[in-house]
């Protein structure tokens, strides 16, 4: 009984986990926390999201699965919500929403509009590493 509980207990770690990771690479546009992440020179992704938005839901499976390989999990990122967030969507002149935009030591290196493409995102991510 004891080695099954142990399971048990280890499978609830795992889920937590798990669970924290997804989390991590959706947590909510904060521009405190953008500034503090440039100005630490950490690679940020900053996706602008639409709730609505077809594409920004075949997005963000893709955006999710890469963020959690091992080597882009040091990106942090950040959702933009389009219709609730209008300061952050100016401040980086997004013009719509499924925009994925990258930084690499404070300086934005790379966007795209749009893209549902795995490996067109991964080259984008992979430019903020």
């Amino acid at each position: 009984m004891s080695y099954l509980l142990r399971l048990l207990r280890s499978f609830a770690f795992l889920a937590l986990v798990a669970a924290g990771a997804a989390s991590a690479a959706d947590a909510p546009f904060d521009a405190a926390r953008f500034d503090a992440l440039n100005n630490a020179g950490k690679p940020v992704l900053v996706a602008i999201h639409a709730d609505w938005c077809p594409t920004c839901k075949a997005q963000e499976p893709i955006v999710h699965e890469l963020l959690n390989t091992p080597e882009l999990r040091g990106v942090t990122a950040l959702r933009v919500d389009f219709d609730s967030q209008k300061d952050a969507v100016r401040r980086f002149r997004a013009q719509y929403q499924s925009t994925l935009i990258v930084f690499k030591g404070g300086k934005e290196v790379g966007r795209s509009t749009g893209d549902t493409r795995k490996e067109s995102i991964a080259a984008l991510l992979k430019k903020a590493i």
